[in-house]
Formats: C-alpha cells, structure tokens, sequence
C-alpha cells in the first residue's frame, strides 16, 4: 500500500500528495496534502513501533490539562498509529524577541499545571531510546536518579570509561543533596531542546515531547545547555510568571548529556564529565 493510501486510511480522508523530508533517527518525515485543503506533518516507521503512542500521549496530556495559553504551545494529534504520527503542519518563521517572550509566559503556564506523582502512565521514548516513566509518590531527586540517570549511564559506561562512570555514580550517591530544593510534580515537556521549538508567525509551538510528570528545572536546564534563540528574553519572561528556586544556573541536567553519549559515543564524554564534576563541586 502507498504512503498515501496508508493516510488516506488513517485520516478517514483522502490524501493527494506525499513529499518525502528525508529522516530522522528511524523513522521518516514527510508532508502530505489531503484534498481537503490541509497539510499535515507525517512521521512514519517502516516497523511498528511505540515511539508514535508515546509522543501522541505525550503531546494530548499536556494539551488537554494546561490552561490556556500554555495549551497552544502543543499541536494537535490528528491520527496515530504504531507505524505513523500525523500533526498539524506548522508553517516555520524566524524566531523574533516577542515571540520568544511570549514562550516564555505560556512556557510558565504550562509548569503550573500540577501532576499527581512524578512519571507518566506509559512508557516513554526519548530519541530512539527508550525513556522509564514508573510513577512514584516518592521525592524527585530518587526519581530522577533511578529513571533518568541510572538507566543511561548503564548505556552510556563503555564510552564514559571506568573512570567516567564512577563520577556519574558519585553524583547519584549524593543526588539527594545536589538536585536541589524539593518542587511539587509538574507536566513538563521533558526534552527541550531547540530543535523541537517550531517558530511560527503566532508563536513558539514545542513537538517532539518526551512529556511526564517531572521537575520544571528539567526543561529550563535543557534549553540553557543546548542554547535556544532569544534565550535571555525566554528566561526573562518566564521568570517573571513563575520564578525557579535560587541556583538554578547551576544545576546541569545530566540525563540528556548522559542520552548523546548512548546515542552518539565518547564525542559527548568530556562535556558530560564536566557537568558531573561541576554539579559535586557545587
């Protein structure tokens, strides 16, 4: 069956055209055209998979409990599948200084909506790899150290060394202590990056989620290490709305340092080591 048949079925509707976006991890990216008039964003996988379930959860959990205007960072799911996801197509635009503002408000309004206990009720992805989500009433910092730290330096050991690993260790050994003041549960997006910020005329749109019920410094931290547009106006607003906890600056997220070694090797070692050791000497 054609990729347009596969969504004409799919969407209940009947799709003109595919233009193939080339890939991205293990799946394939496209864009399709229904005879309708819409254009919708398509990714796909030649095998079944859960990647597409979680993220459709991901991005309808976070819709369905964030007070406007938080809700109107997320798109829409159309349709999924284990083999397909279908969007909204988000027509992109440079990122602008009151665009980049405005984020940072509903960015704080989404990290108010509370959630009963950190986790997810389903079993995350993050990239390609598989992202635990068991929830637990108890506090974060163990959490975060059982489900995000410990999972991933178990795949990340053979490139960070004996040496490496022992840090990271060191750092879930006194996780308790170096992971901050205490912050209720809260929905969080869970993979910020600027790559998964979509600018468009209206504003900033996130996809891509590896959404749970996690710490809002998660997210703030991510966009700090790997840079966003218009940062200090994103911060400025948000701290405004919803101020974090005194030392947040220094509070590195190892998990996703810890997420580019498993994914990509010893390129990202140094980095992550110097984020372990910044966070004991803190």
């Amino acid at each position: 069956m054609s990729r347009a048949a596969q969504l004409s079925a799919l969407l209940d509707a009947p799709v003109r055209a595919v233009t193939d976006l080339g890939a991205r991890h293990a799946w394939t990216l496209h864009r399709a055209e229904t005879a309708d008039g819409r254009t919708v964003f398509v990714k796909a996988s030649a095998e079944p998979t859960s990647v597409f379930a979680a993220e459709a959860a991901g991005l309808s959990w976070l819709r369905a409990t964030a007070p406007d205007p938080a809700g109107a960072l997320l798109p829409q799911v159309l349709a999924a599948d284990d083999r397909t996801l279908v969007l909204p197509w988000l027509e992109e635009t440079g990122p602008t200084p009151a665009a980049a503002e405005r984020f940072g408000r509903e960015l704080a309004a989404l990290h108010a909506a509370r959630a009963e206990r950190f986790g997810a009720p389903w079993e995350g992805w993050i990239a390609s790899l598989p992202l635990p989500n068991t929830p637990t009433d108890g506090p974060w910092s163990r959490w975060y150290a059982e489900q995000r730290l410990a999972p991933y330096l178990a795949r990340a050991a053979a490139a960070l060394g004996a040496d490496g690993t022992r840090l990271i260790e060191r750092v879930i050994d006194r996780i308790d202590e170096l992971a901050g003041p205490a912050e209720p549960p809260v929905r969080i997006h869970g993979d910020l990056w600027s790559g998964n910020i979509v600018w468009t005329r209206e504003r900033a749109m996130l996809v891509d989620p590896a959404a749970h019920a996690g710490h809002r410094e998660t997210d703030l931290a991510m966009l700090a290490l790997f840079g966003a547009p218009h940062l200090d106006r994103i911060r400025a607003a948000y701290h405004e709305t919803h101020p974090p906890a005194d030392g947040w600056r220094t509070r590195t997220p190892l998990h996703p340092l810890l997420v580019h070694v498993a994914l990509f090797g010893a390129g990202y070692r140094a980095r992550t080591l110097a984020a372990a050791a910044a966070a004991l000497g803190s």
